[in-house]
This record gives structure tokens, C-alpha cells and sequence, in this order.
């Protein structure tokens, strides 16, 4: 399990955030856990980015279809997977059948860091200007997105 957690002045480490809260309570007060801790990116602008992807998901309009009988539907993992793909970052990976297909990176605070995650945003905000927001500029993209993170 991964838990994100912040450093407060006292110098306790403390969960980031509500959800991350609700992973530490399963452990009791006084028990011992072994952690790797690390540094890691810059987390608003990981948060940036899936608020941008939000928003081209929920503008996303696949055509209605079926797979063996049952209905296609849109789902947000792989939304942002073949967005990553799209972007160019990803690797060639062959299945049992021996085809290629394609497998996005990573974007874990493990694997990238902040210089390579900028580029894959900037490049995921292109895809999701040329495929799926198309009547957006890339300053109206960021106007919606800053304004969904409350920056402006």
C-alpha cells in the first residue's frame, strides 16, 4: 500500500489528504509499520493533470457500439492510458499472440520525474486538443483547468 504523507513543521509525517487519512486507519494506534519514503513531484501538478484529464474525459463522446454483445463503454483508466499513448510515451510490448501493441508509461511519482511528467502533460494536453476538445484553444484548456483547481 502506498500512503502519501506530508511533513509538518513539528516534524511529524502526516497523510496528505483525507483519503490517504482513511488508508492509515487500519493500522492501531502505537502499532509499527516499515515504510521506503522518497521525494516526490510536484503534487498539485500531478493533481493538474488529472484535472485536466477530467475534463476531456467528460467531453469525450465515443460512438455508441458493442464487443461480443455487450455495450462499449467509455472508462477513465484507459482514457488516460491511450492519452499517454497518443502523447508518445510509451513502450511497444508483444501478447501470447505475438502482436505489438502499445503501453503507456508510467506517470507514478516513482517512474518520472517533474521535467519528464511537464513534457507528458504539455503533449497530453495536445492530444486532448487535436482528438477530443476540438473548438478549445490551449489557453482556454488551462483557463478550465486552473479554474477547476481553484486557481483563478
Amino acid at each position: 500500500m502506498e500512503v502519501l504523507l506530508t511533513k509538518t513543521p513539528q516534524g511529524y509525517m502526516v497523510p496528505l489528504s483525507e483519503s490517504e487519512a482513511e488508508k492509515c486507519r487500519r493500522f492501531k494506534v502505537g502499532s509499527t509499520v516499515r515504510a521506503e519514503v522518497s521525494a516526490m513531484r510536484n503534487w498539485k501538478f500531478h493533481k493538474k493533470f488529472f484535472a485536466m484529464l477530467d475534463i476531456g474525459f467528460d467531453a469525450f463522446d465515443p460512438p455508441e457500439s458493442e464487443h461480443r454483445g455487450l455495450p462499449v463503454q467509455k472508462n477513465r483508466e484507459r482514457f488516460r492510458k491511450d492519452c499517454i499513448i497518443a502523447a508518445g510515451f510509451y513502450d511497444a510490448v508483444a501478447n501470447l499472440n505475438g502482436e505489438v501493441r502499445a503501453e503507456a508509461h508510467s506517470i507514478s511519482f516513482a517512474s518520472m520525474d517533474d521535467e519528464e511528467f511537464e513534457r507528458v502533460y504539455s503533449a497530453v494536453a495536445d492530444v486532448l486538443l487535436q482528438k477530443v476538445l476540438r473548438n478549445y484553444t490551449r489557453a482556454d484548456l488551462d483557463e478550465v483547468v486552473d479554474r477547476v483547481m481553484g486557481f483563478v
